[in-house]
């Protein structure tokens, strides 16, 4: 890339540098590593004038505000190539997949989140200071045209895509009055617009903020909407909670905000921004044919059906037409699918037991090489629930080994499984009667799966006739 190379040369005084393309998601930029000795630049190609203007106008500005993003170092006479700071490869999206894939954010996950929601305000008020939002592209405020300009883009790449029958009129009324609804007050800060994990680099974990280039000013609700409801983030309810409220505390630094009127508020743009995004993967998904956008489509489709069961009394006519949409029989696979372990103790005198599920089963796992606490009579009468069963089996330790050369092989097994959307797993445990060994293993492996990755799990000791659920966190 002669550009590229120009510009580095000009800017480090070195020639030829070695150039590795980078990988991208949805951008039209094509990214480039620019490397000569100990010196690395980012290398960008963009398809538009006006958008790399505005990125770099804007990246010029943040940084001189403080804020955390790529310095911009060189540009081309035309603006169609320009060098910016290397931050890595480290990407809030990546650092965040073990949460992602199981609904369960670890302590680290969850504290690099509430970072970045907490920044997040910072480069939405301080961003907007003394900025010149003439330099935004390609508007340079949120306003009736684009909030009409998206929902038509829904209308037309993802509704109409459908094949559904519907009244335009009907439909384009609901519209007027959400739009009434996300444009009230007036509004002095930076809207970034495509606010979510893939566009947040980890720099010794601490977030820098890249492809703003999209933003303008505009309403703090829509960055919040677009991060804590991307549509593979896959935040539960109670994260999210945690989440915006970090964020309003780090917000009442710069005004007074009321929390139930801000939570109404950011409701509406989550239903506008969850439109926005179908329209978005419709365009891009089938008109473009880009998997990764078809694929992202089943996760908004799921958050618009969480969204739709308290409903929008306000709108009538588009929730009908939401709801009729979510339910039809093309989409009945994008429906969420959550993974249930079922785990069994039993006696193999008895049989092995059945899956209910009807797949077929899944681990048998043979117990009865252990230590049996069943040859003493004085533990005839209790179980591997009961504490002195449990002190044989620990102290003699064979039990203890035994576990912890299931669980490694047990915890591939769930991940896989939820990362496949399936729904059934079953493991079962089989003693000589049943009652020890069995028991014991059985109640350890369905705590340590609750615990670790909070899916639902069944635990049924057969002989004893005990069942015991723990539900989803």
């Amino acid at each position: 890339m002669k550009q590229l190379n120009q510009l580095f040369a000009n800017y480090t005084g070195k020639t030829n540098p070695t150039m590795e393309e980078l990988p991208t998601s949805g951008s039209n930029r094509k990214y480039y590593r620019l490397q000569s000795g100990d010196t690395s630049l980012v290398g960008v190609e963009g398809e538009s004038k006006n958008e790399n203007h505005a990125f770099i106008e804007l990246d010029r500005h943040f940084y001189k505000k403080g804020l955390n993003v790529p310095k911009v170092v060189a540009v081309s006479d035309d603006e169609m190539f320009y060098l910016q700071e290397d931050l890595g490869d480290k990407i809030l999206f990546d650092a965040i997949k073990a949460g992602r894939l199981t609904g369960v954010f670890g302590p680290n996950e969850k504290e690099l989140l509430q970072k970045t929601i907490a920044k997040l305000a910072d480069f939405q008020i301080i961003g907007a200071e003394g900025l010149n939002f003439d330099v935004c592209y390609p508007q340079p405020e949120f306003n009736s045209r684009s909030v009409f300009w998206d929902l038509n883009y829904f209308k037309y790449n993802f509704l109409k895509t459908t094949g559904m029958d519907f009244q335009e009129e009907l439909l384009e009324n609901d519209f007027e009055r959400l739009a009434d609804n996300l444009l009230q007050g007036d509004s002095e800060t930076f809207m970034y617009r495509d606010f979510q994990s893939r566009n947040v680099m980890l720099v010794n974990d601490e977030p820098y903020f890249i492809d703003f280039q999209g933003g303008r000013k505009g309403p703090v609700y829509y960055d919040v909407a677009s991060f804590l409801w991307q549509a593979k983030a896959n935040f539960p309810p109670d994260l999210r909670d945690e989440l915006i409220s970090t964020y309003i505390e780090s917000l009442k630094k710069y005004r007074e905000v009321d929390e139930s009127k801000f939570l109404k508020q950011l409701r509406q743009f989550v239903l506008f921004r969850t439109l926005q995004v179908l329209g978005a993967y419709g365009f891009r998904g089938y008109f473009e044919k880009k998997p990764h956008f078809i694929q992202s489509i089943p996760f908004a489709l799921n958050n618009l059906r969480e969204l739709l069961k308290e409903g929008f009394d306000e709108y009538p006519y588009l929730s009908h037409i939401l709801t009729e949409m979510v339910n039809l029989k093309q989409f009945a696979d994008s429906t969420k699918r959550e993974l249930e372990v079922r785990v069994v103790s039993f006696a193999y005198k008895k049989g092995i037991p059945d899956d209910p599920s009807g797949n077929g089963g899944g681990y048998v796992f043979d117990c009865r090489a252990i230590n049996n606490p069943g040859k003493y009579e004085r533990y005839n009468n209790v179980t591997g629930l009961d504490e002195p069963v449990i002190k044989f089996l620990e102290e003699d330790g064979e039990i203890i080994e035994f576990l912890n050369n299931i669980y490694p092989l047990v915890d591939r097994h769930v991940k896989r499984y939820t990362e496949r959307k399936f729904t059934h797993l079953m493991i079962a445990f089989g003693c000589t009667g049943g009652q020890h060994r069995s028991v014991y293993a059985a109640q350890h492996v369905a705590e340590h799966i609750s615990k670790k990755f909070g899916v639902k799990v069944v635990l049924v000791h057969r002989e004893q006739n005990l069942e015991q659920e723990f539900r989803k966190r």
